[in-house]
Order: structure tokens, then sequence, then C-alpha cells
């Protein structure tokens, strides 16, 4: 039988029931729950989760060595909170506060790119001064909010997330997203194949924003049955992006940035210092 729309979409809603995130989905936006954020001690303050969005910004704020605080936001339903919403009215991690924001006044920020280039260009680093290349990374930056993010995640959302008993759709979805997903990171190979970063030498904000996500690839969405999509889309064909992403993976600061905000604290490492002393 062919499939024709309903006469409102709300008619399919109850189709979506089963899927990870279906108890806290909604077409509407706005604060559910009355909920103030914590706030720190550090000029910055970060609201996030170790996700491949989460830990754009948690990279650079290791790499800028800045004084900031971190502060874990579940996926749960905190992110509708009114604290949460009053920074960011989309509720997405991640969102911040800069306390010494434009003329000394706190100022808050949404959207994980917007953040990093926000404090890139406050603190002068890692974008380039030069125009060309500072438009170049502008372009990765923009073709990672507006292709390898959301495309690798539609890509997870059908082989790990979505409702079990939905084989046909489940079979769509992983076909369609994961034949893009390839397309994009066949998009990163040939690129990294004659340079060093994503702007030629020098290593920018374009380098971590986008590595989250390849690296998602890499360790992440594992499927109950054990295949990862590491393996289901032969991650290891992509040779120039997984030495790419090996390079990174050296710092000091990407190492300790993948980390903020996971297994329920804002900067694990430090627990784990203390554990020692």
């Amino acid at each position: 039988m062919e499939w024709k729309p309903t006469a409102k979409i709300e008619e399919l809603f109850k189709a979506t029931e089963g899927n990870n995130f279906s108890s806290i989905n909604a077409p509407t936006a706005g604060a559910r729950t009355q909920k103030e954020l914590p706030v720190g001690k550090a000029p910055f303050q970060l609201y996030s989760l170790a996700t491949p969005n989460g830990m754009k910004p948690g990279i650079l704020l290791e790499e800028l060595g800045i004084d900031y605080d971190a502060h874990v936001v579940q996926l749960t339903g905190e992110q509708f909170g009114s604290g949460f919403v009053s920074v960011n009215p989309n509720s997405k991690i991640p969102a911040a506060v800069d306390l010494e924001g434009p003329d000394g006044k706190p100022i808050q920020l949404f959207e994980s790119v917007s953040i990093m280039l926000y404090l890139a260009e406050k603190y002068n680093k890692f974008i380039p001064t030069d125009k060309r290349l500072r438009q170049e990374v502008f372009n990765w930056l923009f073709w990672q909010i507006g292709g390898q993010g959301p495309m690798t995640g539609n890509f997870g959302h059908f082989f790990v997330y979505a409702p079990g008993n939905k084989k046909e759709t489940r079979d769509y979805g992983a076909a369609r997203y994961g034949m893009e997903v390839q397309r994009i990171c066949s998009v990163l190979e040939h690129h990294l194949s004659t340079r060093k970063y994503m702007v030629g030498e020098e290593y920018t904000i374009a380098d971590m924003a986008i590595f989250p996500w390849f690296n998602q690839l890499r360790i992440g969405y594992k499927h109950k049955s054990g295949i990862g999509a590491a393996e289901f889309l032969t991650v290891s064909q992509y040779v120039h992006v997984n030495a790419w992403a090996d390079r990174l993976l050296e710092r000091p600061g990407v190492k300790r940035g993948v980390t903020v905000c996971s297994g329920g604290k804002g900067k694990p490492w430090l627990e784990t210092q203390e554990a020692k002393v």
C-alpha cells in the first residue's frame, strides 16, 4: 500500500513512540519547569553535555585555557527548565553565559559554532587574521553545522535510536543518511589528503567543530546488536581523515575537551587529579 500523508501531522505523532527521546519530544517550545541555572565563580559559564555538539566549545575552552565553569545539562528534560530556556530559547545544548561580555556586561550564547566564534574572536585565537583564510574557516564551520552535524545525527537516529519495530523505516533512514554521511566523509578525505588541518597548516576552530562528529562515527553509535557505525560505514576507508583525527587527539586540550560535561561531571579530570593527591 502506497503511503500518503494524513490530514494533519498530529495524527502521526503516535508512530514516533518507542524512540529513545519520545518522552520529551514535542512540537512546542518554551519552559516546562521552573529551575534556575547554577552559576559558578568563573567569568564564563558553560551549560552542556558531552555530545558531539557539546564537545565543540569544550575543546575550544580547554585549548584557550581560560577560566570557566562547566555545568552538566542532562537531556532528560533539564533543557526545558526556565533558567536554561532563558539562555537558549531553542532548548538545545550547548549554551553559555559570558559574565564579562561586551562592555563588561553578561551576554547569553547558544548554538555551538556561535559560541566558538564568539570565543575565538574575543581572545583572537584559533581563527586566522588573514581575510582569505578566515573565510575558509567560515566556509567549513557553516558546512559543519549545515551538513555534517545534522546528517550524521539523522543517521545515528535511524541506526540506534528509532523504534525497533520500524524495520522498513529504519532500513530506509539508515541507508539514506548513511550514504550521505559517507559522502560527507569523502569530502573530508579529499580535502585532508593535501593538508594537515582543515585550513592549510593552521589549527583552527574549524578542526575543533568538525572533529567530534567524525569521531562519533569512529567510536559511537553502537547498535544493540553489537554493530557500530565504524563497521557499518567502513569508516577506516577514510585514511586521511582518520590520521587528522588522531593528530587532534594528541592535543591535551582536545583530550580534555571531549570529556567536558561527561559522566555527570563538568570537568571530570579534576576529580581524577584530586583522587590521586
